[in-house]
C-alpha cells in the first residue's frame, strides 16, 4: 500500500440548507484497492460520492486527490484528473447506441487508438456489449444497462472509479455478476471506491470499508475484521 492515498477525504461536512448530510467524515482511499461504504439509506453514501465529483460543495474539511485539493473543482475538471463516478440508476443515454453510450465514455480522448484498445477492454470485461453496439440503450435490461454504465465509465481510463449501489433494482443472478465484474476490474488495476447497500457483497468484494450512520463514520477498517464485529453482522449482515 503505498504511503499516501489517491484519494483522501477530511473532516468533510456537507449541509442541504440547515440539513446536515454529512458530518466529519474522513476516509482513504489507495491506488489499487476497493473500498466499500456501507450503510442505512439517508446514512450519507450518496452525498460523499457526490461531494467527490464536485456535484455538491461541502461546507468544511477537506478532498484531496493525488495529493492536491479538488475543492471548488467543477464536475468536468474533476473527471479530467480521472475520477469517474458510475451514478445510481445508471443514467445511460437512452436515446443513444451502446456504440454512442461507449464513445461518450471517451469524448475527452483524442487518440484514436486509445478509444480502440479501451473497446477491446471494455469487450474482454462485458462480451455482450459486442453483441449489441448497434441497440438502443434504453431497450436493454437493467443488468445490461448497469454493465454498460460501468463500461462507459472504463472508457474514459479512470484513475478512480466510483460505483454508486450499482446492484439497486437486479435480479440476485445479476447482481452476482455485477460484484464478478467488479472484482476483474479491480483485479486489472482499477481503483474503486463503491457505495452500496448490499452489505454483505460489497465487504467481501473489498479490501477495506467504511460504515456511515447519520453522515458519520460509525466502523473503519479491514473487510476480513468488519466481517467477524458482531454489530456488523447483526445489524447489516442479518446474522444472529
Amino acid at each position: 500500500m503505498n504511503a499516501q492515498p489517491i484519494l483522501n477525504v477530511s473532516n468533510l461536512s456537507v449541509y442541504y440548507g440547515k440539513v446536515q448530510g454529512l458530518a466529519g467524515i474522513s476516509l482513504e482511499v489507495y491506488t489499487g484497492e476497493v473500498v466499500s461504504v456501507i450503510g442505512s439509506n439517508g446514512a450519507g453514501k450518496t452525498t460523499l460520492l457526490k461531494a467527490v465529483s464536485g456535484l455538491i460543495p461541502f461546507q468544511t474539511g477537506a478532498i484531496d486527490f493525488k495529493g492536491k485539493s479538488i475543492r471548488n473543482l467543477p464536475p468536468h475538471e474533476i473527471t479530467k484528473l480521472g475520477i469517474i463516478q458510475v451514478p445510481e440508476g445508471r443514467q445511460i443515454l437512452a436515446e443513444m447506441t451502446v456504440r454512442e453510450n461507449l464513445e461518450m465514455g471517451a469524448y475527452l480522448e483524442k487518440d484514436g487508438k486509445k478509444v480502440k484498445d479501451r473497446f477491446q477492454v471494455v469487450f474482454h470485461i462485458f462480451p455482450v456489449l459486442q453483441n449489441r453496439l448497434t441497440q438502443g440503450g434504453g431497450s436493454m435490461s437493467g443488468g445490461e444497462q448497469q454493465m454498460l454504465a460501468i463500461a462507459r465509465a472504463l472508457m474514459a481510463d479512470p484513475e478512480l472509479l466510483m460505483l454508486d449501489e450499482p446492484s439497486l433494482g437486479l435480479a440476485p443472478l445479476m447482481v452476482k455478476e455485477v460484484f464478478k465484474v467488479i472484482k476483474e476490474i479491480n483485479q486489472r488495476g482499477k481503483t474503486i471506491l463503491l457505495v452500496e447497500q448490499s452489505a454483505n457483497l460489497a465487504l467481501k468484494v473489498a479490501q477495506r470499508g467504511f460504515i456511515l450512520e447519520t453522515g458519520k463514520v460509525a466502523l473503519g477498517g479491514r473487510t476480513s475484521d468488519l466481517l467477524t464485529q458482531e454489530q456488523v453482522r447483526k445489524i447489516y449482515l442479518g446474522e444472529e
